[in-house]
């Protein structure tokens, strides 16, 4: 587990390493620059996870299940949130189940902590924790939206078993305008940052924020993005938006 810069999160907790790209929205995926950089410093854990494809590192669909790292929450006595697999998809087709199991099991031993899960194949998530997993009050299970070719993944969400749902739009590089976010408690809006940042344009945020307000959702404003983040800065409509969910029941 290690502290971290993202906006909506207190740190950052990855049993598994390594993914494999499924859609638009993975094209400039800072977690695969991240794990390319970490396997040159010769951390045995990212070793393999990315190849080179165009001179920008790739994703070889290897993973790297880490039994190590499943005992580390237990270590923070002070409550934080926890983004859990920053560095990968728990919901990757190639986690197996009975290691889903084992990570659930990790969170439950630690309520004290707040998890939040994101995946892009919400799909599978809504089946694998239909089948005997218990709802954990302390987990917050969210999907990745990037424009109006992936809608399909709030419906699938709506299926998961959950106390909090919520949506990163993150990197939003398409208009979500056919989406509603019924059943679901809280949304993270951010434009693409880094190398090859593509344009977030404001009214897909406006149409997101009227999706909020009509659903009584959260609204995150994380960033507008570009090359420089910094730069361009929080602010929308004046001001930062750093809502949270409020703890929702089934």
């Amino acid at each position: 587990m290690a502290d971290t810069s993202i906006e909506w999160t207190d740190a950052t907790w990855n049993p598994v390493a390594g993914c494999s790209v499924v859609s638009p929205g993975c094209t400039n995926c800072y977690a695969m620059r991240m794990a390319a950089r970490l396997e040159a410093m010769g951390v045995d854990k990212y070793k393999g996870l990315t190849r080179k494809s165009g001179g920008r590192a790739k994703w070889t669909g290897d993973l790297y299940l880490d039994e190590k790292a499943l005992s580390v929450p237990e270590a923070w006595s002070k409550p934080r949130n926890v983004f859990v697999n920053s560095m990968s998809d728990l919901f990757h087709p190639d986690v197996p189940a009975e290691f889903i199991g084992k990570v659930w099991r990790a969170m439950a031993r630690t309520p004290h902590h707040t998890y939040q899960i994101l995946t892009k194949r919400p799909d599978r998530m809504a089946e694998v924790l239909s089948d005997g997993f218990d709802i954990l009050s302390n987990v917050w299970l969210g999907t990745s939206v990037e424009d109006g070719r992936v809608l399909h993944r709030l419906d699938h969400l709506r299926q998961v078993p959950a106390t909090v749902r919520f949506v990163s739009f993150e990197p939003l590089i398409g208009s979500v305008s056919g989406g509603k976010l019924d059943g679901i408690q809280w949304a993270i809006v951010g434009g693409e940052s880094g190398p090859g940042a593509r344009y977030l344009d404001p009214v897909w945020i406006d149409e997101i924020f009227d999706m909020c307000t009509d659903a009584n959702a959260a609204f995150f404003f994380k960033q507008w993005g570009g090359k420089n983040k910094k730069a361009a800065g929080r602010s929308y409509r004046g001001r930062v938006w750093d809502e949270m969910p409020a703890t929702a029941t089934l």
